[in-house]
């Protein structure tokens, strides 16, 4: 019987820095980098073009630093710094398993990255090379979600997958609350109405305008990337 088809030929795949600590509560594990990628060249494999927009909250985030009285500004520059070493890390796992990257920072640090260049990045993916974002946009005050939206609108991704510590989108934080229900599917618009934290409002209204859709599950779960990918059932679907 043949494979069946990806649902997907271009992704966003957005990975919190939490998503690289395995078992430890800070910093980087290797062997959950080298999981990580070995689950995306069986996706690579299939021809499915893969960006990475990595977040920075296993070393530091900004919003922290800026509630123990730092700089907002200079607290939100650290955590970009931060997801520039996760992607270094990340870039690396990939390449030891036979990928070839490239890794993007959206602040210029020339020995380790490339800058953003839209048409560049496009012809990166044509070409089969694993993008991954680091830095954000480059600016303080706004997220890797909604860096993440802006950048898979601008390489014209069709989807946005969000691998998180939970299985999906819930009325309610399901570790605190037992009677949390969990959404198979929610619109953009219930997201931001019942104040889901699923992504930032800035990027849900973004994904929204767009028509771009955003599908949220677990990343603990070994083969849910590829589950997504697939177009079979998984997490949640924002539409």
């Amino acid at each position: 019987m043949p494979q069946k088809k990806p649902a997907y030929q271009r992704i966003l795949l957005k990975l919190s820095g939490e998503s690289l600590l395995g078992p430890s509560n800070y910093g980087i594990d290797l062997e959950t980098a080298k999981s990580i990628a070995q689950e995306l060249k069986e996706i690579h494999d299939t021809g499915v073009e893969i960006a990475i927009m990595i977040g920075g909250g296993n070393i530091f985030r900004g919003a922290f630093g800026a509630d123990a009285g730092m700089d907002r500004a200079s607290a939100d520059y650290m955590g970009l710094l931060a997801t520039i070493m996760n992607g270094i890390a990340l870039q690396d796992a990939l390449e030891k398993e036979g990928m070839f990257t490239r890794h993007i920072s959206a602040i210029e640090i020339k020995a380790v990255a490339e800058p953003f260049v839209r048409r560049r990045v496009i012809r990166h993916l044509e070409k089969g090379r694993v993008i991954i974002f680091s830095a954000g946009i480059g600016s303080p005050f706004f997220t890797t979600d909604t860096a993440a939206a802006l950048r898979a609108l601008e390489i014209k991704a069709e989807v946005i997958l969000k691998a998180t510590k939970v299985d999906g989108v819930y009325s309610a934080d399901p570790m605190k609350d037992k009677t949390a229900k969990k959404f198979s599917s929610i619109k953009y618009m219930d997201v931001i109405k019942k104040g889901l934290k699923v992504m930032d409002t800035t990027a849900i209204s973004m994904c929204k305008e767009n028509d771009l859709p955003i599908i949220v599950f677990s990343l603990k779960k070994k083969g849910n990337i590829k589950k997504a990918v697939m177009g079979q059932t998984v997490g949640t679907r924002v539409y």
